[in-house]
């Protein structure tokens, strides 16, 4: 793999020498997808599945956790999660939470060849199925990255869970074609708007779909 593709500019030195190492190049979805996710702006990716459109929408926010913070300033551990994962389907929820393993670890072992810091992100699931042990030590000890459905982050929303979210600064919405038009979507949209009143800054909105009308 090539580490000087243009569109990998924007990331650290160890998630480009793991991309690198991983692919032979990015794909489409990637060359379009990264330059405005890097740039901030909210983002719809539209791509067929096996388009590499997870890493899309992923890899910016993994990058941010996995390198140090600039500040020097430890994130606060009470409220540390920065990156919200929503799936419609619990069943993609795990598959995300197996997909992103190969990644950080893959980040880690290039970070260790490059001699260059690395933070292990924290990653957890919360679903209907996660156990109120789990959901409490969740609620005590918040994860980087948290994956969860609609309902679930309705809840948490609605709770003092809800504190835990201030920091978020990345959300990502997958299969948002099966939501838009849906009672679930309209529920979400207002846990969106409910998620960005409690947030120190507006999140990044990442929306992820394979198909899509209108």
């Amino acid at each position: 793999g090539r580490v000087d593709h243009p569109v990998l500019q924007g990331f650290s030195p160890a998630v480009r020498e793991w991309f690198a190492a991983s692919f032979p190049e990015p794909t489409p979805a990637q060359v379009q997808g990264w330059p405005a996710i890097l740039s901030g702006q909210h983002t719809l990716v539209c791509a067929p599945t096996g388009s590499g459109k997870t890493l899309t929408a992923f890899l910016a926010g993994i990058d941010r956790l996995v390198t140090p913070p600039v500040s020097g300033e430890p994130p606060d551990p009470k409220a540390r999660t920065r990156v919200l994962y929503i799936s419609p389907l619990r069943a993609l929820a795990f598959d995300v939470e197996k997909n992103l393993r190969s990644p950080l670890i893959g980040i880690q072992h290039a970070a260790e060849r490059l001699g260059v810091p690395f933070v292990e992100p924290t990653v957890a699931m919360r679903t209907g199925d996660t156990s109120p042990r789990d959901r409490q030590a969740l609620a005590r000890r918040p994860v980087d990255l948290l994956i969860t459905t609609p309902e679930r982050l309705y809840l948490m929303l609605t709770s003092e869970v809800r504190t835990t979210l201030i920091n978020v600064d990345t959300v990502i919405i997958d299969e948002i074609h099966a939501m838009a038009t849906t009672k679930r979507g309209a529920h979400l949209a207002l846990s969106l708007e409910r998620l960005e009143a409690i947030t120190k800054r507006p999140p990044q909105r990442i929306g992820l779909s394979a198909t899509q009308r209108p």
